[in-house]
């Protein structure tokens, strides 16, 4: 017997979300070169809004079967006033039709354009990405991080969630539960019918009598539903504690008089894209703001952003401050312990001995990570002394933005799953 089972249950108000989220994967690598792209162009307020993102047609098209005309055929065309059999056909001229302009061939399609939300722009955006070298601590009763476990089966849950065979199982338990007892009557009147036939005196009533029993139990056997709700069960999914990572980020950023609006701009842009990525992915990750130019201070966020105050270069007074800092709040024995700093490495020659020094003695030995960005092309004598402390720190690593398109690439090149550590 053919039985299907059909699913009326009421689905949620966006009835395309699968359906989308295939698109959204097949067209994966198109959607994050748009968001690349997007990320350039944006104002630092704006940049993580939604996107419209545009794909060419041939992209999308998908792929069909063309059958040639083989064989005899008589065909009938319609006829028109303006061609007659014979006639050649002169191919369109470019621009002299509407949607995207007309290619050489006369060929032409408009491109595909949709809209992903703020959640799928920020997911493409820090897609790969993670903090090197993390380590869990300790059990945190305050941030606790929980990950999905399965935990066996319930009777209610989504459609998505539906374990077939389970549920077929608990169906099948039903029906013979409930059919035990007719089939256990059945059985007897079935032997009973057989002595009843063999025997010749047996009168016609009775026989027929219990024929209207035996029909009557297989109709009761046939209305027991070969599912029901009650059969379904789902997957089941519980959170478990996971030990907690206590993470702290600093984030230096040079201010001095050397630093014009340019620089300054695309170091706060690579802060946001760092901001942004922390509070995402890390919720309880502390990040300490320090800005510097002869002299370093703790700021908060939005001085750190906003605030124009400038002067001279002093790099080491933001390392010597990040170390305070560290002494006094943050025990690397208990934080996974982060550093980031941003500069066009115009410094003085001894001050730049002075911030290698720091670094090896004092702040890499307890650093997961530290990460130097110089907003400058040309080499400074920052980025040679910082050249030679990579050479030995793997933990320690320094690259160039040169203008704003190379923000992205750089931050991914950081931050990117399994990046030097």
């Amino acid at each position: 017997m053919l039985q299907q089972v059909i699913d009326r249950r009421l689905s949620g108000k966006n009835k395309s979300i699968g359906n989308r989220e295939r698109f959204l994967r097949r067209y994966r690598e198109q959607i994050r070169d748009a968001v690349r792209r997007a990320v350039t162009g944006r104002s630092i307020h704006d940049i993580e809004q939604g996107e419209d993102i545009t794909l060419p047609r041939r992209d999308v098209s998908e792929p069909v079967f063309g059958h040639g005309s083989g064989g005899m055929q008589e065909r009938v065309h319609p006829g028109n006033r303006d061609y007659v059999k014979g006639d050649r056909i002169a191919r369109p001229q470019e621009g002299s039709a509407g949607g995207t302009a007309a290619s050489p061939d006369g060929i032409g399609e408009d491109d595909f354009v949709f809209r992903i939300t703020r959640e799928e722009f920020m997911q493409y955006f820090f897609d790969d990405l993670a903090l090197p070298r993390l380590l869990r601590t300790q059990l945190l009763p305050d941030a606790p991080e929980w990950k999905s476990q399965r935990a066996g089966f319930v009777s209610e849950g989504t459609p998505t969630n539906l374990h077939v065979v389970r549920s077929m199982r608990v169906a099948l338990g039903r029906r013979i539960a409930m059919g035990g007892d007719a089939r256990r009557q059945l059985r007897q009147l079935q032997v009973r019918l057989a002595s009843m036939l063999r025997d010749a005196n047996t009168p016609r009533s009775e026989i027929l009598a219990l024929q209207g029993q035996m029909e009557a139990l297989r109709g009761r056997l046939r209305k027991i539903p070969f599912l029901d709700p009650f059969d379904l069960r789902y997957r089941n999914r519980i959170r478990v504690p996971l030990p907690a990572s206590r993470a702290v980020m600093f984030c230096l950023m040079d201010v001095s008089g050397s630093m014009d609006e340019a620089r300054k701009d695309m170091a706060k842009r690579f802060f946001i894209l760092l901001y942004l990525f922390l509070m995402r992915h890390y919720e309880k990750t502390d990040v300490v703001f320090i800005r510097h130019h002869t002299q370093a201070s703790e700021v908060s966020e939005e001085e750190f952003f906003q605030s124009t105050e400038s002067g001279g270069t002093v790099v080491s007074s933001a390392l010597a401050l990040m170390h305070q800092i560290i002494q006094a709040r943050y025990s690397p024995n208990e934080w996974n312990i982060y550093g980031a700093q941003a500069s066009d490495g115009d410094n003085w020659h001894q001050d730049s001995a002075k911030c290698g020094k720091l670094l090896v003695e004092n702040l890499l030995p307890v650093s997961r990570y530290f990460a130097y960005i110089q907003v400058a092309e040309e080499n400074q004598n920052l980025w040679e002394e910082y050249a030679r402390v990579r050479e030995g720190h793997p933990n320690f690593a320094m690259q160039k933005i040169s203008d704003a398109s190379g923000i992205y690439p750089v931050f991914r090149e950081l931050f990117k799953k399994g990046s030097p550590a």
